[in-house]
């Protein structure tokens, strides 16, 4: 499979143009289209030396025709080098660099590329350092990813690994702490200190975390559910976790 994939949409080309133009091959915009934020692109590709030409809008439907989702282009798309995800090895090597209080994200079994696009954008926006996955049974970082993250599935790190539990363990090893979350967990998440280094687990949705990967978690968490909804969406209940923490270190650095 080539590593060479069209994107499209406004946010997700504009962010590949800002943060690894080295890596666009070219970016093609929709004839007649002559607003502010086309204007945007095209003098971002000419300070980066990206090559891009006006094509009529059916041309940009075209390279899509074989995609099973609607995709909504906005007139924009750009082939590029898709990001890769590092290994165990690039991880762990990774983790031992920090400077800061470890903040790491787990997805056992997140197969939907929307989402982990938001997941992506949310781990980002909460200063997470880095989004860790299964290299089997997960979705695969594309332009659908791409375009939910909106930038983030360039700027957030990204490992598969081969062995979850595995990776888990030398995780603890290296000091951090894993929350795994689950329905039936008997503590919330609010209970728990998430100063220290941390890496919450978020499960599939309906099947939630294999249970080797539960069996490696150090506590059990949930969030309250106060209506008649059993769950909530992985990337939402993602975001939820991910705040609690950015609330409970800002607490303690300002105390």
């Amino acid at each position: 499979m080539s590593d060479l994939e069209w994107i499209y949409g406004i946010h997700a080309v504009e962010n590949a143009l800002s943060q690894q133009a080295e890596r666009i091959k070219e970016v093609r915009f929709q004839e007649g289209r002559d607003d502010k934020k086309t204007q945007r692109l095209m003098t971002l590709c000419k300070t980066n030396k990206v090559r891009y030409s006006l094509v009529p809008r059916r041309d940009l439907d075209q390279l899509f025709t074989k995609t099973k989702e609607r995709v909504v282009h906005q007139g924009v798309v750009a082939y590029t080098t898709m990001t890769k995800a590092g290994n165990e090895a690039d991880l762990h090597a990774y983790i031992e660099g920090l400077d800061e209080t470890p903040l790491v994200i787990i997805l056992d079994g997140v197969t939907d590329p929307h989402n982990l696009g938001a997941c992506l954008r949310s781990a980002d926006a909460a200063g997470a350092h880095a989004v860790i996955m299964p290299k089997d049974n997960s979705a695969p970082l594309n332009a659908t990813v791409s375009k939910v993250a909106c930038g983030a599935a360039e700027s957030m790190p990204v490992y598969a690994v081969t062995n979850l539990a595995r990776t888990m363990k030398k995780l603890q090893d290296q000091g951090i702490w894993i929350f795994g979350t689950a329905g039936e967990a008997t503590g919330t998440i609010y209970e728990q200190d998430l100063t220290i280094p941390t890496a919450i687990v978020m499960g599939a949705e309906g099947e939630g975390m294999r249970r080797l990967t539960r069996e490696q978690c150090d506590y059990l968490v949930k969030l309250p559910m106060a209506g008649v909804v059993s769950s909530l969406n992985v990337s939402v209940a993602t975001g939820v976790c991910l705040y609690e923490v950015v609330r409970q270190r800002a607490v303690k650095a300002q105390s």
